[in-house]
């Protein structure tokens, strides 16, 4: 059963909402807010074929997209029509993600609500989304959109009369196509307890009848459909100067020899269908993000082949590594460097996913969210953390639940599964996530430098035109509590940023550094 967003369940759960924060769904920061000419402007990517590129503004200030996914738009399959799937993401989340520092949100999106029947697309779940982006972009954050999937799609679910042999099990549903575009060759819905999810039969032949371009409803290949629908959302933002990019799809999996080209075949084609819908409307070219496959961030499967693309695309591969996943998290800001560099021209680098469950942040014995936050500042990264915020009906959930397990809910709040409801936010997890962040580089960045009890933040860079903006966000609402070294910038000011301090100055002009201290 899928829930419609217009679900009376779905009233409730912004009553839920509204409770647990204690607070209208009104923005509380917005008059705390700068409002500097420069405050959002559309980005471009400038790659480096000797190094990892850069994501800059036309003033060429360097930018860290640093961020959070949401996935509040996701349609995931309900296996409990007691429990919810998502929680809305309304104005307080807004706030909330703003007083983090960040500066992105990857936007989750599904192609089944997108593209509910064949060539027909609902603009009311479009409109939807456009409200979301309108939020964040008031609160001077950016917004990735995410056309995401785990394995495969929501109607993958077995019937309820499968049977399987010893050692398997019924499989559940999860998100991504709609039913008429999965092709299961008919095979049975089961799969092997403790076999990852990407290895179920009917999901390795709904990736392999997308990768063949296998034709569907009015004689179109699926994969066909969906780079078009891959234009049409293109088309209905492409004017919209915070929609930093696209993310093309999420987590693709491969299991076959060639796989591997189609899958470059498949980013040419939805890249030329994303820069055909811009032409048409007359809009900039936007970033294109794209991954490795699901085996890449699982066992360090080789990235997909170099494929022919324009200068405006950005590699995002997940980097859990260290996280839930065997190889080092060093090692998987090494590889995704090299392959930066070696396969696709020195693109820029965002790990639009990252993470872990919530209880690492409560080890102190565990270091590996500042570990992988200071590797994000040494290679200049950008990263968006799986996830704001999860509900126990969420897909994910499920083998949790049917394993007799109370489900381990990711994301900043604490969720009773039982009772169904929102106790409030882990604020030990967001205390250990949430840091002094350089929004934006007057010019080009050399290095940034962050310790981690987030008690010191220096950065340096050259090349900066004079007059371009640096910003930095520091959490605390006393700026006199923050000391302040620089040179190469004018002088320093600060304003109150939901709950923190936005630091900013002007580039003299050539090099630069500043040094916070708290």
């Amino acid at each position: 059963m899928l829930m419609s967003c217009l679900s009376p369940l779905r009233i409730s759960i912004a009553s839920c909402l509204l409770v647990a924060f204690g607070c209208t769904s009104t923005s509380e920061g917005g008059s705390e807010v700068p409002a500097p000419a420069d405050a959002l402007p559309a980005l471009v990517a400038v790659p480096d074929a000797e190094d990892v590129g850069r994501i800059v503004d036309a003033d060429g200030r360097e930018v860290l997209l640093r961020g959070v996914n949401v996935n509040a738009h996701i349609e995931y399959w309900q296996y409990d029509p007691e429990l919810f799937t998502t929680y809305p993401f309304i104005d307080r989340d807004a706030d909330m993600v703003a007083a983090m520092g960040w500066n992105m949100v990857r936007l989750g999106l599904s192609w089944s609500r997108v593209e509910p029947e064949p060539g027909e697309y609902d603009e009311e779940y479009l409109d939807e989304l456009a409200e979301a982006v309108a939020m964040l972009r008031e609160r001077g954050v950016y917004t990735l959109m995410d056309l995401h999937q785990d394995p495969w799609s929501p109607h993958v679910v077995a019937p309820p009369d499968q049977e399987c042999p010893e050692g398997a099990r019924p499989t559940g549903g999860w998100d991504g196509a709609p039913e008429w575009a999965l092709f299961d060759d008919g095979l049975p819905r089961c799969e092997v307890i403790g076999a990852p999810r990407e290895l179920i039969p009917v999901v390795q032949a709904a990736w392999r009848n997308f990768m063949d371009d296998v034709e569907g409803p009015g004689g179109v290949g699926i994969r066909t459909r969906y780079a078009q629908m891959f234009g049409h959302l293109v088309a209905r933002f492409a004017q919209d100067d915070s929609v930093v990019g696209y993310e093309v799809i999420n987590e693709p999996a491969l299991f076959e020899p060639g796989q591997e080209v189609q899958l470059t075949d498949f980013y040419e084609d939805c890249l030329a269908e994303m820069r055909a819908a811009e032409d048409r409307v007359g809009a900039p070219r936007r970033l294109f993000f794209f991954e490795p496959s699901v085996g890449w961030n699982a066992v360090g499967l080789p990235a997909p082949p170099p494929f022919d693309h324009d200068d405006q695309v950005v590699y995002a591969p997940h980097i859990y590594q260290g996280g839930i996943d065997p190889p080092t998290l060093e090692g998987g800001f090494a590889r995704a460097a090299q392959d930066s560099t070696m396969l696709y021209g020195g693109a820029p680098v965002v790990t639009t996913e990252w993470g872990s469950g919530p209880d690492r942040a409560k080890d102190p014995e565990d270091d590996y969210f500042e570990r992988h936050l200071q590797e994000q500042d040494s290679y200049r990264f950008g990263a968006a953390i799986w996830t704001w915020r999860e509900a126990c009906g969420d897909a994910h959930k499920y083998n949790e639940v049917r394993d007799g397990k109370i489900p381990e809910v990711w994301g900043f709040f604490e969720v009773d599964c039982e009772t169904n409801t929102i106790e409030g936010e882990r604020t030990e997890y967001r205390d250990t996530i949430q840091k002094m962040a350089l929004r934006f580089a007057p010019g080009a960045l050399s290095e940034v430098d962050w310790a981690k009890d987030d008690t010191e933040l220096s950065a340096s860079g050259d090349d900066a035109p004079s007059g371009n903006r640096l910003e930095v966000f520091v959490p605390t609402d006393d700026a006199t509590t923050v000391s302040v070294e620089s040179t190469g910038l004018g002088a320093v000011e600060s304003v109150p940023w939901f709950g923190g301090t936005l630091f900013y100055a002007r580039a003299e002009g050539g090099s630069w550094s500043i040094r916070l201290t708290r």
